[in-house]
């Protein structure tokens, strides 16, 4: 049985929505609103009641109550720049109809919450807390940051000290922080917060680096009683101390497809403060946006193209969550018990 969300729980909802739409998205009544939703799960259902409220002229969809055929001649005959909302307790499939692909193709609009039902109705005051939008927080942040990532020569991770450090320039980082300034695409999948890069050279990448979480099989946040250490060399997870079951599985799985080794890949700056070490969402794709330091395990990261990486050969992306203490770009510290210290 599914709950009702608490009325004030609805209008803080309602209140982040409408400022994200308006400020993020630049969204008005000049332009059509669509909100394809389900309300199979709790935050799915309070963050469809959300929209229609922050967009009292929205079109709302029932995914459970049209065909595929519905939806998709709904979306199709949208307009560019009208805004498209996508809450979903899983994900939506409407055939070979690639979704957001074929909504960015459109020049829509595009805001995704997917696999909402990975997470429980406790979580949901986490979740909505993550989806306010804080424009004087994230944009001068996120620039910032991606400037001095770009211009870094290397980059240390301190874990507890367990040094982990990047001995090589990092490839142009990219950001999600609700400014699509210049981008080909606005919108994506929600909540915001994040810039990520990763080494120029892979195997540049050597060291220890304690994970206090990481993303198990079933693509929820796995939290170990004892923080795991992985030992890392030439860029690739060599061995573990303080593993578990559930960690060692995910290491064999991608051993197992993808050759035989663990390429340690994305580097991830996590910048929203709805999450921390102590507040946790089950889902690893929300969860990642925390505010912190997270590492990609597998060859998969189709943003980066990489002598060798065959864009489809990658099978496995698996985040994992550093327990930093600090984070240094050259020598400077731009990471420090739980928040960042950059101007």
């Amino acid at each position: 049985m599914i709950y009702a969300p608490s009325e004030t729980l609805i209008e803080l909802t309602q209140h982040h929505l409408g400022t994200l739409v308006e400020l993020a998205f630049l969204h008005n009544d000049s332009h059509k609103a669509v909100v394809v939703y389900d309300t199979d799960c709790f935050i799915s259902t309070l963050v469809a009641e959300g929209y229609k409220r922050a967009l009292p002229n929205a079109e709302m969809i029932d995914f459970n109550l049209h065909s595929p055929q519905e939806v998709r001649g709904i979306l199709e005959s949208l307009h560019p720049y009208d805004l498209v909302a996508l809450v979903q307790s899983t994900s939506f499939r409407l055939d070979a109809f690639r979704m957001r692909v074929e909504l960015f193709k459109k020049k829509l609009k595009v805001i995704e919450h997917p696999h909402l039902s990975r997470m429980s109705e406790e979580e949901a005051p986490a979740y909505v807390d993550s989806l306010e939008y804080d424009a004087s927080y994230y944009r001068p942040l996120g620039r910032t940051l991606k400037a001095k990532i770009d211009a870094a020569s290397y980059g240390v991770l301190d874990s507890g000290g367990e040094i982990l450090r990047y001995d090589c320039p990092f490839e142009p980082a990219r950001v999600n922080i609700g400014d699509y300034t210049d981008m080909p695409n606005m919108g994506g999948q929600f909540p915001l917060g994040e810039v990520f890069t990763e080494a120029q050279d892979l195997r540049a990448l050597h060291g220890r680096v304690k994970i206090f979480c990481f993303g198990d099989v079933t693509y929820k946040v796995n939290y170990p009683q004892t923080p795991i250490t992985m030992i890392i060399e030439e860029g690739q997870v060599v061995a573990c101390e303080n593993s578990t079951p559930a960690f060692d599985l995910i290491l064999s799985n991608i051993r197992r497809d993808e050759g035989g080794v663990v390429w340690v890949r994305e580097l991830g700056f996590g910048l929203n403060r709805a999450f921390s070490k102590t507040r946790v969402v089950s889902d690893t794709g929300t969860y990642e946006r925390l505010c912190g330091v997270h590492l990609s395990l597998g060859a998969k990261h189709g943003i980066y193209g990489k002598p060798g990486f065959k864009r489809r050969d990658g099978l496995y992306h698996v985040d994992v969550f550093a327990d930093t203490q600090t984070f240094s770009l050259g020598e400077e510290v731009i990471y420090k018990e739980g928040a960042y210290c950059i101007p």
